[in-house]
């Protein structure tokens, strides 16, 4: 079977992420099922010269976020897992209690009920203690909590290289390992 990935894309600053997630996961030839919040809408708009409509061409299949009776609304439809890119607070919190109002909260909900891979680019800084305090919640309910943060040790040299780096490093926990990731070679032992 064909490996097939929820991409979320919500309202936080960082639509990039998954506009990337999307374009890295089709050049992998991994079935993609898009969820665009009302407020990634926005964001789209602000922060990308591209349209809900080319950004909804990415993916093998796009979801409309008031559809609660898509295929991805239930477990019996199989996936190998959900990734949010970027994944608001909001987003975080409504998973985190179960009382999902949306298409994109409910499939992540069906995710962590199946026991499958659920992972979580959370976009906000600083954080309080309610914000760490969800996010360990998700955690022992089985989330990956995955903040985008420069791999200044890649020596990355443009902030697309460093968006690469942040995707493709969620996307190696779904065993999708892509060539845009620099991996870590170890020291050179060599300089002092």
């Amino acid at each position: 079977m064909t490996k097939r990935i929820i991409v979320g894309i919500s309202g936080a600053s960082g639509v990039c992420y998954g506009i990337r997630a999307l374009q890295m996961l089709s050049d992998m030839g991994v079935e993609t099922h898009l969820i665009v919040s009302k407020s990634a809408q926005l964001t789209l708009a602000q922060e990308s010269a591209m349209s809900l409509s080319e950004l909804k061409s990415l993916a093998s299949f796009a979801h409309a976020i008031g559809d609660v009776g898509a295929t991805i609304s239930s477990g019996s439809f199989v996936t190998d897992g959900m990734l949010i890119a970027p994944c608001s607070i909001r987003t975080m919190s409504e998973i985190a209690t179960g009382v999902t109002s949306t298409l994109l909260t409910r499939s992540a909900d069906v995710v962590l009920k199946e026991r499958r891979r659920l992972v979580l680019m959370v976009r906000e800084t600083p954080l309080h203690t309610g914000h760490l305090r969800t996010m360990t919640a998700l955690s022992e309910m089985g989330a990956v909590i995955a903040p985008p943060v420069p791999a200044f040790y890649a020596g990355l040299d443009s902030v697309e290289a460093m968006v690469d780096q942040s995707v493709g490093r969620c996307l190696d926990l779904f065993g999708l390992h892509g060539e845009s990731v620099s991996r870590w070679q170890g020291l050179d032992r060599g300089r002092d």
